[in-house]
């Protein structure tokens, strides 16, 4: 029977978990660290420990922001925001609900983006998050900011390879 360990190795398909040293540059880095259960580190600590049911269920997975940060500063290169999209998966398929309110809603709405543009348009993403979130006006003004300043365009270029993005949703079975 594969260990938790060994089955997080095979869906990352990079750099295994083993190689962390626990030298803590990822989280000395990461952005989100200080709104995290547990640090980086510690989750790559619970998942060589075994513990599949209080990594699934902890707020961290879903607070990484997967800007990468970690592995630039990771002197073995283990892919942490690779890690932490495995485990969202993982938690997903296991049927565990995100901890974080609304944010699998927002998952949803980014992959749903994805996988019909090739990119983020962030209006029409923002639009369908609303949609399912139903929280329509909590951030509105920062919206209308955001488009003021040129930060939002009405409309983004779709990516010219399709398919490549319908092959990636179909080899991750994201539907």
């Amino acid at each position: 029977m594969e260990t938790f360990l060994e089955e997080v190795n095979r869906k990352i398909n990079g750099v295994p978990l083993q190689n962390c040293y626990h030298c803590r540059k990822c989280t000395a880095g990461c952005p989100a660290a200080s709104y995290m259960e547990f640090n980086p580190n510690k989750v790559i600590k619970m998942i060589q420990n075994g513990q599949r049911d209080r990594v699934l269920n902890s707020s961290t997975i879903w607070v990484c922001l997967s800007c990468e940060t970690c592995i630039t500063r990771c002197p073995n290169k283990v892919d942490i925001a690779r890690m932490m999209d495995v485990l969202r998966q993982m938690a997903i398929e296991s049927g565990i609900g995100a901890r974080e309110k609304n944010i699998l809603k927002f998952h949803e709405a980014f992959l749903a983006g994805i996988k019909r543009g090739g990119r983020i348009n962030e209006p029409m993403m923002m639009v369908q998050y609303k949609l399912k979130s139903g929280d329509f006006f909590s951030d509105a003004l920062l919206g209308i900011d955001m488009f003021a300043k040129g930060k939002l365009a009405l409309l983004s270029p779709r990516t010219k390879d399709m398919q490549s993005i319908k092959d990636i949703f179909e080899k991750t079975k994201h539907s």
